[in-house]
């Protein structure tokens, strides 16, 4: 307890994938790169694309079936959904659809946006809800499908991203294990990364016009990008670290956003991390945005690498741009 207050939990997670990958070598046949160039510049080797009968909400759905699941939990025990997405079946919010599709009929349902932040930033809005008291057992979930909006002409964008979704349970509980978090945005440089709305004007009536239009694919500047990733991200995990009273040798896994292995080996050598405690799949799934950390986090907990009681630091970063970690215990 905190203060009077209800603790957190992190008791259960999830994860699914498409089917279909998408080598280096499969696509060096549709833009004008190699596997050397894109493994060698990102540690990425293929990602999973989904097809056109595949949607966020059946992904994001197996997901937080498999961490209900794995958190000895029914449907019917979820209060709260929030689905950390920036590529939604619906744009008013697909979270509800993934609550029918599980059968969580008592749980409400909303979407989070803050791109390759948003489980993070997830974790913490759900936090809060569970210490006011407000609902018992909340499910967040990471979820993307960013092949829908990638330029596969492209090469400097199109090797990065895939898809995917990850998810986990949290609890309320009497010891909390939620143990410090840092947010943060900044806005004048949301040109370095975005996924923008172009319009053009539709003449109604005389003196009228309307817009129609529709989001354009991804950009990136990615050496801006970079920079600002390894010199934020070592910062606010160390202030997040501060906050709990903790150093960094105290973590037992760090798990950033894969975004690009470079990024992760620059973070570890800034904490004076081993290597063999940050954690890094995106060799097999590349950058699934929201759905990279709790992909990568339910991979390690099943494979039994993360046990109950590991102390275990998270931080993502991405568009808007946004940024954030949270260190947390897992486990009841």
């Amino acid at each position: 307890m905190i203060n009077g207050e209800a603790g957190v939990a992190f008791i259960g997670s999830g994860s699914a994938q498409v089917e279909t990958a998408l080598s280096n070598d499969m696509l060096s046949r549709v833009v004008d790169t190699s596997d050397e160039w894109i493994s060698s510049r990102t540690g990425i080797g293929q990602r999973h694309v989904a097809n056109g009968d595949e949607s966020l909400a059946v992904l994001a759905a197996q997901a937080a079936k498999g961490a209900i699941s794995t958190a000895n939990l029914t449907p019917d025990d979820i209060d709260l959904i929030i689905l950390a997405t920036s590529t939604p079946d619906d744009l008013f919010g697909t979270a509800c659809q993934v609550q029918a599709a599980i059968g969580a009929t008592r749980a409400v349902a909303f979407d989070l946006t803050a791109a390759c932040s948003g489980f993070v930033f997830g974790v913490v809005t759900a936090a809060q809800f569970i210490r006011t008291g407000t609902y018992q057992n909340v499910l967040v979930i990471g979820a993307d499908l960013l092949s829908r909006w990638v330029d596969w002409e492209d090469r400097t964008t199109c090797v990065l991203f895939g898809d995917g979704a990850g998810a986990v349970v949290m609890q309320a509980c009497d010891r909390d294990r939620l143990l410090g978090f840092e947010m943060h945005s900044d806005g004048t440089l949301n040109g370095c990364l975005n996924l923008a709305y172009t319009a053009q004007s539709v003449p109604l009536v005389d003196g009228v016009t309307a817009q129609k239009g529709t989001f354009t694919a991804i950009t990136m500047n990615g050496r801006e990008v970079y920079r600002f990733a390894v010199s934020r991200v070592p910062e606010v995990l160390e202030k997040t670290l501060f906050h709990a009273g903790l150093v960094a040798s105290d973590m037992d896994w760090l798990i950033l956003h894969q975004a690009n292995q470079r990024i992760l080996d620059a973070v570890a050598k800034r904490l004076n991390l081993p290597a063999e405690r940050v954690v890094s799949n995106m060799a097999k799934h590349g950058n699934t945005s929201a759905a990279s950390i709790p992909i990568a986090l339910d991979e390690w907990v099943r494979m039994g690498k993360i046990q109950p009681g590991h102390k275990i630091a998270m931080s993502g970063f991405g568009a808007g741009l946004t940024w954030g970690a949270v260190l947390l215990e897992w486990g009841r």
